[in-house]
């Protein structure tokens, strides 16, 4: 399964590369076909082929020659990884299942996961490239999840982990609004909508999983600020896009968050 997974999420990376460049250009995602931006002729299909296209073009224009980026075929080879990452955290989720409407359940959760994976790495390579998180793809992800967890609470009667992804995404939405209220300079509302969706699938996963992830964010991003300016790379006023550090300390709430979170109550003696 994790293999399977990880051939089709480097087809989404190649989509997924579509989506980071046209995205945040008010472009449409489906029409035209990929061009090459130099000359303007079409890729050809076996052109299109996740990473080995790249390779077999090595990295230039069929017809141009102009170079095509290396950030391309990696981002297809990170999107497989993703997957399979995703793959071996719920996976046995399903093996594991007791009735059909378990298993059902289950695979809507690994679907969830996927799609959030995918939208993470668009989302991270846009905020980096742009300082921007685009509506377009922040607020359907907050229908996404609620349908396909809100399906799956319902065949697996889990209504405990629905309410708590709500009250994820209320929570986290709201710690978020406040800190733009309070300091509007330091963060955006781009970062607000985004917590309010991070906080939906860790909260589905429980309140650990929730802390954890909320908080590697802030810790992750702090010490990347602490680093630059200790390397003379940013100054105090330099605008550094905090979307991929939410996103990474999210996805280390979803990997690792239950160990983590017993780690740290250890170190005081207390257990949960």
């Amino acid at each position: 399964m994790s293999i399977a997974l990880a051939l089709f999420g480097s087809l989404i990376g190649s989509f997924l590369n579509v989506v980071v460049y046209r995205v945040p250009a008010g472009l449409s995602v489906v029409n035209p076909p990929s061009a090459c931006p130099n000359c303007g002729n079409h890729i050809r299909r076996r052109d299109n082929v996740p990473v080995f296209g790249w390779l077999l073009l090595r990295g230039k224009c069929r017809d141009c020659a102009a170079p095509i980026s290396v950030r391309y075929p990696l981002v297809e080879l990170g999107t497989a990884l993703a997957f399979a990452v995703v793959a071996v955290r719920f996976v046995p989720d399903i093996a594991a299942a007791t009735d059909a409407s378990g298993a059902a359940a289950s695979v809507l959760q690994l679907v969830a996961f996927l799609y959030l994976a995918a939208v993470s790495i668009a989302l991270a390579l846009i905020d980096l490239d742009t300082m921007r998180l685009p509506n377009a793809i922040v607020l359907p992800s907050y229908a996404v999840g609620v349908v396909l967890l809100g399906a799956a609470a319902a065949l697996s009667g889990e209504w405990g982990s629905l309410l708590t992804a709500l009250a994820g995404a209320v929570i986290l939405g709201g710690v978020y609004l406040a800190i733009v209220l309070v300091a509007p300079r330091g963060m955006g509302m781009g970062d607000v909508k985004l917590a309010g969706v991070l906080g939906l699938f860790l909260g589905w996963l429980g309140w650990d999983v929730l802390a954890v992830g909320a908080l590697a964010a802030f810790l992750l991003g702090g010490l990347f600020g602490v680093v630059l300016l200790a390397i003379s790379r940013a100054g105090r006023g330099t605008a550094i896009p905090f979307g991929p550090w939410m996103l990474l300390g999210a996805w280390i709430g979803i990997l690792a968050g239950p160990p983590l979170a017993s780690a740290y109550l250890s170190l005081f003696g207390l257990e949960y």
